[in-house]
């Protein structure tokens, strides 16, 4: 989530990064893992980001690391089902994803 007085938006990692870019805004208030401040500050210096919960930390995505990823897809491990209209809307997401790229 990123918001911006007076609108508020709701967008992906890659979505709060373009906007803040890309906006006429200085400041902006970030309702996420503050693990992508980082990521704003470096994209976008000139622009000022201010976290709702500074300590918004989310232990799962720590856990994972570029190793696991690799060996999950590589190994088949941690497979994951769910019903197929979820995986549908799932796969509409990161075909748009892939397609910005």
């Amino acid at each position: 989530c990123l918001f911006l007085k007076p609108d508020a938006k709701m967008l992906s990692t890659e979505g709060m990064v373009r906007y803040a870019k890309k906006a006429d805004a200085k400041e902006f208030v970030v309702a996420t893992e503050v693990g992508i401040l980082h990521r704003l500050s470096k994209e976008a210096p000139e622009k000022t980001c201010i976290p709702v919960k500074p300590d918004a930390i989310c232990e799962y995505m720590k856990r994972i690391t570029l190793e696991k990823v690799y060996l999950s897809l590589k190994e088949m491990r941690h497979v994951i089902r769910v019903p197929e209209e979820v995986a549908q809307k799932a796969r509409r997401a990161l075909e748009a994803m892939v397609a910005v790229g």
